[in-house]
């Protein structure tokens, strides 16, 4: 049960146990840590450990032209925290009636009435309710009044900066994948349905899964190494993402690569787990000199693929 999208007839099994809530975007080392000691509080109190968040993030309502593209799409959000120990994820539907509760509102909504909570997990910077005015004293005085265990974990630090979702996005947009990778525990991934290109990867001698439909944060431009997961096989990938200069094009696409791999992939799905950053995209003079780049990147990302992929999830 590891995703539900409503609090209405909510099993008892998922009551009465430990809860945090979050966007928990990325689900990254920091959220990690905090889900780790909601499992452990949850098994404290022989309760089910469950994640309550937002679907669409609040800022898709309240200023979309500020909203960033996502790290994670729901499902995958939900499938890492199962992998965590969570009972089920709740991916509650966002509107603009439950982003208007105050905070006093919104934990009794949510947190009592609701989710019946006994333990609550939450980072410092915890805000909540309406023009997110509640924060983690807010919080605190109402777990008081409400008979609820609060515990407050620290944030995660690496290399001197709080690990966070907007840290792991600067990374992937600046084409730094293994920085985010590091920050996340697990290479970052993408989806996107396979969708007819010019074909002409296939004349050069290195056919490519055009992906469009992508529903998360795009890395920024270069050439990547990685794997593409063809159903829950892996491939090892070179990654091609921006425009194509030796050829005039300056649509931004995302082409990938999967090495040795010959059957047709139209119309489906791949996810792909990006592990470094091979070069920038740049032109070549000929179409020699770029077939002979290609091959190098293919080397190289065979290369570094043969590390291994992290297990499909999502």
């Amino acid at each position: 049960m590891p995703l539900i999208r409503s609090l209405d007839a909510l099993p008892e099994a998922l009551k009465h146990g430990a809860v945090t809530i979050g966007n928990f975007d990325g689900v990254h080392r920091g959220h990690a840590e905090l889900i780790q000691r909601l499992v452990a509080e949850a098994k404290a109190i022989d309760g089910p450990a469950v994640v309550f968040t937002f679907d669409p993030h609040p800022t898709n309502l309240l200023r979309p032209h500020e909203a960033p593209p996502p790290l994670t799409w729901t499902e995958r959000k939900a499938e890492l925290l199962e992998e965590m120990g969570v009972a089920a994820t709740i991916a509650y539907p966002t509107d603009l009636g439950l982003l208007d509760l105050t905070p006093q509102q919104f934990f009794q909504k949510i947190i009592i009435d609701g989710l019946a909570a006994r333990v609550m997990v939450e980072g410092p910077n915890f805000c909540f309710g309406r023009g997110r005015s509640g924060t983690i004293e807010t919080l605190a005085a109402l777990c008081r009044d409400g008979q609820v265990t609060l515990h407050v974990v620290p944030p995660v630090v690496m290399d001197g900066q709080i690990v966070s979702s907007s840290r792991v996005r600067q990374a992937l947009e600046a084409g730094d994948v293994q920085l985010a990778g590091d920050l996340l525990g697990r290479p970052y991934r993408l989806r996107g349905k396979v969708v007819a290109g010019a074909h002409r990867g296939a004349t050069l001698g290195f056919p490519t899964a055009n992906l469009d439909q992508i529903d998360t944060l795009i890395p920024g431009v270069g050439v990547y190494a990685g794997w593409a997961w063809h159903g829950t096989s892996p491939w090892p990938a070179a990654v091609h993402i921006g425009p194509n200069p030796t050829f005039g094009e300056h649509a931004r696409k995302v082409e990938v690569h999967l090495i040795d791999f010959a059957d047709d992939l139209y119309d489906q799905t791949l996810h792909v787990d990006f592990l470094a950053r091979l070069r920038e995209v740049r032109p070549f003079a000929s179409v020699e000199a770029l077939k002979g780049q290609l091959a190098r990147d293919v080397q190289a990302a065979r290369k570094l693929a043969a590390r291994g992929p992290v297990p499909r999830s999502g």
